[in-house]
């Protein structure tokens, strides 16, 4: 009970669940576009479905992260230095995250532009149910990881992961359009959420190594980008924003 009294848990847990809605707008769409694969009659069971897929997928993933995290009795040790499975989770993560957040910009900012088109369910007909299902249980799992690895970086508790991975999949489910429409046409927000990954993976790359960097930093460094690009779309808010190689979405 005492952590619910805990500032720096709240402000944990709001910075977690704007990052977990960035994140997880990728799969929604991802989802949609998979949906509209099945009969029209199917595609309202196919959403539910792969929405708790990806629920389900990031609590599960969330729960083996954290109980990894909590092997600390060493396994070999590195010049003298013992390493842990903590360690080696905590590190793998970091790079994941780091790898991630610069492909996705190198992508986005000096990609090919010709790139083809998303498949349409119309165009190739439909898909069967099963195969659709078990498509989105791999999406799941695969968008799901970046989405669980931020989460550890970012919290201490992990109620407090499972309530803003849970907050973000309601948002993301009643605003689903305005959210996307808004992070295509403001493509700096998004770039902003990619720099704030490279910061939580500097994070649990430094943890694992050894070397605690305060969670209370990283909130006051995030709350201060997210204030600066609140002014700077208020300012901008009507010119055109730039245009990007090739769409976030």
């Amino acid at each position: 009970m005492d952590s619910l009294l805990d500032p720096e848990v709240w402000l944990g847990l709001a910075a977690l669940s704007v990052l977990e809605i960035v994140l997880g707008i990728d799969n929604l769409v991802f989802l949609a576009i998979l949906a509209d694969r099945v009969p029209e009659n199917q595609r309202p069971l196919a959403e539910k479905i792969g929405v708790g897929l990806a629920l389900g997928a990031r609590l599960g993933l969330l729960g083996v992260i954290v109980w990894a995290t909590g092997l600390i009795a060493p396994v070999f040790s590195i010049l003298g230095q013992p390493v842990s499975w903590r360690d080696i989770v905590l590190v793998a993560g970091g790079v994941f995250l780091l790898t991630k957040a610069t492909h996705e910009i190198h992508g986005a900012l000096e990609g090919r532009e010709d790139h083809a088109p998303a498949e349409s369910g119309k165009q190739n007909g439909h898909t069967p149910f099963w195969l659709v299902a078990v498509q989105m249980a791999v999406l799941d799992v695969a968008f799901s990881l970046d989405s669980v690895v931020t989460a550890v970086g970012l919290a201490d508790w992990v109620w407090v992961m499972a309530a803003a991975i849970l907050a973000a999949m309601v948002l993301m489910l009643a605003a689903a359009g305005p959210l996307s429409s808004f992070l295509a046409g403001h493509p700096t927000t998004r770039m902003l959420a990619l720099a704030f990954l490279m910061m939580v993976g500097l994070s649990l790359v430094a943890e694992g190594v050894g070397t605690h960097i305060p969670k209370g930093c990283l909130y006051f460094a995030m709350g201060l980008a997210i204030a600066i690009e609140t002014v700077n779309l208020l300012a901008r808010r009507r010119q055109k924003p730039v245009q990007l190689r090739h769409p976030l979405l």
